[in-house]
């Protein structure tokens, strides 16, 4: 009985120990590495917004017709 019992205590005790080795090995990434790659592409989305209005501007600039400033001299 006494072998039966340390038995029994050996295998709960080994079950502890392989529960905790199953989520040592990770793939994926963590929630602040998601959370630090969200932060930049909100900073590059955010300075992607007057890029474009430059560039539209100056498209708008380039094609537009000029107009004719007449001074008149006195």
């Amino acid at each position: 009985m006494k072998t039966m019992q340390m038995l029994i205590s050996m295998v709960a005790g080994s079950t502890s120990a392989a529960y905790a080795a199953v989520g040592t090995h990770n793939d994926g990434a963590g929630v602040l590495t998601y959370f630090f790659i969200g932060f930049f592409a909100l900073i590059i989305v955010s300075q992607l917004v007057p890029a474009m209005i430059l560039f539209f501007s100056l498209v708008r600039g380039v094609f537009s017709r000029r107009e004719k400033i007449s001074e008149k001299v006195d």
